[in-house]
Protein backbone atom coordinates (compact mmCIF):
# COMPACT_ATOMS: atom_id res chain seq x y z
CA UNK A 1 0.00 0.00 0.00
CA UNK A 2 1.36 3.40 -1.01
CA UNK A 3 1.37 6.12 1.66
CA UNK A 4 0.62 9.79 0.94
CA UNK A 5 4.14 10.91 1.84
CA UNK A 6 5.79 8.52 -0.60
CA UNK A 7 6.88 10.33 -3.74
CA UNK A 8 8.13 8.92 -6.98
CA UNK A 9 11.61 9.67 -8.21
CA UNK A 10 10.22 12.16 -10.71
CA UNK A 11 8.35 14.01 -7.94
CA UNK A 12 11.42 13.99 -5.67
CA UNK A 13 13.40 15.74 -8.39
CA UNK A 14 10.82 18.56 -8.22
CA UNK A 15 11.07 19.01 -12.00
CA UNK A 16 7.30 19.09 -12.65
CA UNK A 17 6.70 21.70 -9.92
CA UNK A 18 9.58 23.87 -11.07
CA UNK A 19 8.30 23.76 -14.64
CA UNK A 20 4.76 24.49 -13.50
CA UNK A 21 5.96 27.49 -11.46
CA UNK A 22 7.96 28.83 -14.39
CA UNK A 23 4.96 28.45 -16.69
CA UNK A 24 2.73 30.45 -14.31
CA UNK A 25 5.36 33.20 -13.97
CA UNK A 26 5.97 33.32 -17.73
CA UNK A 27 2.23 33.47 -18.47
CA UNK A 28 1.71 36.47 -16.14
CA UNK A 29 4.82 38.22 -17.45
CA UNK A 30 3.79 37.84 -21.11
CA UNK A 31 0.17 38.80 -20.39
CA UNK A 32 1.12 41.96 -18.48
CA UNK A 33 3.81 42.91 -21.00
CA UNK A 34 1.41 42.56 -23.94
CA UNK A 35 -1.36 44.47 -22.13
CA UNK A 36 1.04 47.30 -21.19
CA UNK A 37 2.15 47.46 -24.84
CA UNK A 38 -1.48 47.58 -26.00
CA UNK A 39 -2.25 50.30 -23.40
CA UNK A 40 0.61 52.45 -24.66
CA UNK A 41 -0.80 52.10 -28.20
CA UNK A 42 -4.31 53.02 -27.02
CA UNK A 43 -5.91 49.56 -27.13
CA UNK A 44 -7.51 47.35 -24.44
CA UNK A 45 -7.64 50.22 -21.96
CA UNK A 46 -10.45 48.64 -19.93
CA UNK A 47 -8.41 45.51 -19.22
CA UNK A 48 -6.14 45.93 -16.20
CA UNK A 49 -2.64 44.67 -16.79
CA UNK A 50 -0.92 44.51 -13.43
CA UNK A 51 -2.56 43.59 -10.15
CA UNK A 52 -0.52 46.05 -8.13
CA UNK A 53 -1.74 49.51 -7.23
CA UNK A 54 -0.01 52.13 -9.34
CA UNK A 55 0.74 54.52 -6.47
CA UNK A 56 0.52 57.59 -6.34
CA UNK A 57 -1.72 57.85 -9.43
CA UNK A 58 -3.96 55.10 -8.08
CA UNK A 59 -4.69 54.67 -4.38
CA UNK A 60 -6.38 52.05 -2.28
CA UNK A 61 -8.99 53.30 0.13
CA UNK A 62 -7.99 52.51 3.70
CA UNK A 63 -10.59 50.84 5.94
CA UNK A 64 -12.15 52.71 8.85
CA UNK A 65 -10.07 50.70 11.33
CA UNK A 66 -6.76 51.70 9.69
CA UNK A 67 -4.21 53.17 12.12
CA UNK A 68 -2.81 56.08 10.17
CA UNK A 69 -0.67 59.02 11.13
CA UNK A 70 -1.34 60.67 14.47
CA UNK A 71 -3.32 63.83 15.05
CA UNK A 72 -4.05 65.94 18.11
CA UNK A 73 -7.73 66.67 18.60
CA UNK A 74 -8.92 70.19 19.28
CA UNK A 75 -11.38 71.89 21.60
CA UNK A 76 -14.15 74.18 20.34
CA UNK A 77 -11.81 77.19 20.65
CA UNK A 78 -9.19 75.44 18.40
CA UNK A 79 -6.77 74.89 21.29
CA UNK A 80 -5.23 71.49 21.80
CA UNK A 81 -7.24 69.06 23.91
CA UNK A 82 -4.08 67.52 25.43
CA UNK A 83 -3.49 68.19 29.14
CA UNK A 84 0.16 67.06 29.11
CA UNK A 85 -0.50 64.18 31.50
CA UNK A 86 2.29 62.07 29.91
CA UNK A 87 0.14 58.92 29.83
CA UNK A 88 0.62 58.50 26.07
CA UNK A 89 4.40 58.86 26.39
CA UNK A 90 4.42 56.42 29.31
CA UNK A 91 2.36 53.82 27.45
CA UNK A 92 4.42 54.10 24.25
CA UNK A 93 6.60 50.96 23.90
CA UNK A 94 8.87 52.69 21.36
CA UNK A 95 9.48 55.85 23.45
CA UNK A 96 8.77 58.03 20.44
CA UNK A 97 6.58 60.68 22.10
CA UNK A 98 8.20 63.74 23.68
CA UNK A 99 6.08 66.16 25.70
CA UNK A 100 7.15 69.37 27.40
CA UNK A 101 4.45 70.70 29.71
CA UNK A 102 3.89 74.33 30.54
CA UNK A 103 1.54 76.49 32.53
CA UNK A 104 -1.55 77.46 30.57
CA UNK A 105 -2.37 81.19 30.29
CA UNK A 106 -5.97 80.41 31.28
CA UNK A 107 -6.07 79.84 35.07
CA UNK A 108 -8.96 77.36 34.65
CA UNK A 109 -6.62 75.02 32.75
CA UNK A 110 -3.82 73.52 34.80
CA UNK A 111 -1.25 72.78 32.08
CA UNK A 112 -0.89 72.11 28.37
CA UNK A 113 1.83 70.80 26.06
CA UNK A 114 4.23 73.57 25.08
CA UNK A 115 6.00 71.00 22.94
CA UNK A 116 4.52 67.72 21.69
CA UNK A 117 6.54 65.68 19.21
CA UNK A 118 6.30 62.20 17.72
CA UNK A 119 9.35 60.61 16.14
CA UNK A 120 7.79 58.61 13.31
CA UNK A 121 11.02 56.71 12.65
CA UNK A 122 10.71 55.11 16.07
CA UNK A 123 6.90 54.79 16.16
CA UNK A 124 5.52 51.29 15.60
CA UNK A 125 1.91 52.48 15.11
CA UNK A 126 0.57 50.19 17.80
CA UNK A 127 -2.11 52.62 19.02
CA UNK A 128 -1.14 52.36 22.69
CA UNK A 129 -0.98 56.17 22.95
CA UNK A 130 -4.58 56.42 21.74
CA UNK A 131 -5.71 53.81 24.25
CA UNK A 132 -3.87 55.45 27.14
CA UNK A 133 -5.14 59.00 26.58
CA UNK A 134 -7.86 59.83 29.15
CA UNK A 135 -9.14 62.92 27.32
CA UNK A 136 -9.20 61.64 23.70
CA UNK A 137 -6.48 64.11 22.72
CA UNK A 138 -4.58 61.86 20.32
CA UNK A 139 -6.04 59.77 17.52
CA UNK A 140 -4.82 57.75 14.57
CA UNK A 141 -7.92 58.13 12.39
CA UNK A 142 -6.33 60.26 9.65
CA UNK A 143 -6.50 57.54 6.93
CA UNK A 144 -2.98 58.59 5.91
CA UNK A 145 0.06 56.36 6.10
CA UNK A 146 3.16 57.72 7.81
CA UNK A 147 5.59 59.91 5.92
CA UNK A 148 7.74 57.55 3.87
CA UNK A 149 10.70 59.67 2.83
CA UNK A 150 12.70 62.70 3.77
CA UNK A 151 16.19 64.11 3.55
CA UNK A 152 17.03 64.51 7.23
CA UNK A 153 15.97 62.88 10.48
CA UNK A 154 14.10 66.07 11.39
CA UNK A 155 11.75 65.46 8.43
CA UNK A 156 10.29 62.52 10.35
CA UNK A 157 9.67 64.31 13.65
CA UNK A 158 6.11 65.63 13.76
CA UNK A 159 5.67 68.65 16.04
CA UNK A 160 2.49 69.79 17.75
CA UNK A 161 1.57 72.19 14.93
CA UNK A 162 1.61 69.43 12.29
CA UNK A 163 -0.45 67.13 14.51
CA UNK A 164 -3.00 69.91 15.15
CA UNK A 165 -3.15 70.89 11.46
CA UNK A 166 -4.27 67.37 10.60
CA UNK A 167 -7.36 67.90 12.76
CA UNK A 168 -8.07 71.21 11.01
CA UNK A 169 -7.66 69.64 7.55
CA UNK A 170 -9.81 66.65 8.45
CA UNK A 171 -12.59 68.90 9.76
CA UNK A 172 -12.51 71.21 6.73
CA UNK A 173 -11.81 68.89 3.81
CA UNK A 174 -12.99 65.47 4.88
CA UNK A 175 -11.38 62.06 4.79
CA UNK A 176 -9.33 62.39 1.57
CA UNK A 177 -7.98 65.88 2.24
CA UNK A 178 -4.99 64.69 4.26
CA UNK A 179 -3.87 62.26 1.54
CA UNK A 180 -4.09 65.03 -1.07
CA UNK A 181 -2.04 67.34 1.19
CA UNK A 182 0.58 64.66 1.74
CA UNK A 183 0.97 63.93 -1.98
CA UNK A 184 1.29 67.67 -2.71
CA UNK A 185 3.97 68.01 -0.03
CA UNK A 186 5.91 65.14 -1.62
CA UNK A 187 5.78 66.87 -5.00
CA UNK A 188 6.89 70.21 -3.49
CA UNK A 189 9.76 68.58 -1.60
CA UNK A 190 10.84 66.71 -4.71
CA UNK A 191 10.79 69.88 -6.84
CA UNK A 192 12.79 71.81 -4.23
CA UNK A 193 15.37 69.01 -4.15
CA UNK A 194 15.69 69.11 -7.94
CA UNK A 195 16.21 72.88 -7.93
CA UNK A 196 18.90 72.72 -5.22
Amino acid sequence: MKRKNDMTLWERLYVPEVLRGLSVTTFHFLRNMSLHTLHSLGFAEKTKAAYTTQYPEERKRYPDTYRGSHRLTLKEDNSVRCTACYLCATACPANCIFIEAGEHPDPAVEKFPVRYEIDTLRCIYCGMCVEACPCDAIRMDTYVHPRIWGYTRADFIEPKEVLMNRSHALAEGGRDSLMVQMLESYKDTDQRALIS
